[in-house]
This record gives structure tokens, sequence and C-alpha cells, in this order.
């Protein structure tokens, strides 16, 4: 399968046969991304984290989430985007996705949440191939919500990747 027609399949896998999906969204190095909410299990005030030696970057810490230590990922970092110092704003937000066959809680670092929305399919589009300045694979699609758009990141693209890189996540 071509590159492109990936893009598309997964483009089109996202929405699930649906014309709208809820959503939470949520800013990086001011840019806005959004999650699926059914996903999203909790939105937490920054807590205290453990560094991890001899981890990548990417998922350099853990935090404990309601007595379970879990990864805490800075999606800035797989997007290339410099490390920033946290805010007021600042929050974590755990999630639940599919790694390896495997239900995982994570942690995703964020500069600030800000709602839950709804997202049109008709609004939406593959991230084009040239002319981006991520990788288009790391990215689901993209939606046009008044004069911005929202990224909404392949967030089992991401983890594959880092997880072959670093070894684990988990």
């Amino acid at each position: 399968m071509s590159a492109k027609a990936a893009t598309v399949e997964r483009f089109d896998n996202h929405w699930s046969h649906a014309e709208e999906v809820e959503v939470l969204t949520f800013d990086l190095n001011g840019e806005t991304f959004a999650l699926e909410a059914v996903i999203v299990q909790e939105i937490l005030d920054l807590l205290p984290e453990t560094a991890v030696p001899g981890s990548q970057p990417f998922v350099a810490s853990v935090i404990n989430f309601r007595g379970k230590v879990i990864p805490l990922a800075d999606l800035r970092l797989a997007f290339g985007m410099e490390a920033a110092e946290a805010t007021i704003d600042s929050r974590f937000i755990v999630i639940e996705i599919d790694l390896q066959g495997e239900r995982t809680l994570v942690g995703l670092r964020t500069d600030k949440v800000n709602e839950v929305t709804t997202l049109a399919k008709s609004a939406s589009e593959a991230p084009p191939s040239v002319g981006m300045r991520w990788r288009a694979d790391y990215i689901n699609c993209l939606v046009k919500r008044g004069g911005e758009f929202i990224i909404l990141p392949n967030l089992h693209a991401i983890f594959s990747s880092r997880h072959k890189a670093a070894g684990a996540v988990t």
C-alpha cells in the first residue's frame, strides 16, 4: 500500500463511520490538538514525576496515577518541538490506548486543556504529503474550525515508532 493510500485509510478509519466525533482539545506550543474523548480517562493538575534513567526524552518519567505507575509522554518532543517549562495552565491528560495488544494508561503533558467539543468529518482532511513540519504518519487528520486547524495525532504511530526506537514506553 502506498504512503498516500495508508494515510487516506488511517483518515477514514479514524471517524469509525460517524459524521462527528467528540474530542478533548488541548494546546502544545501554540498549536491546538485533539484526542477522541472516549480514550480520555482524566485530566490532572501537575503531579510529582519520577525520572526514568536511560529512557528516551519522549517518555522520560513516570507518575503515580491512582496507585498505578504510568509513563508520562511529552508529545512536543515526538513532534520535534522544544520542551517547555510548566505553567499555571499546564495539565496531564491520562488516556487509555491499545499498545501492542494491551490496554495501557499513558499520561500526556499539555500546555493547556481547552474544551470537549464535537468535530465534523466534513471539515477534516488528511495531512498534506508535502510542506508539513511534522511526520505525516503522526497525524490522523486536520480539522478546520473557524480560522484554525485542529490536529488529531496518530498516537498508535507515535508510540509504535517510539517503542521501536526506545525499546519500550511502558
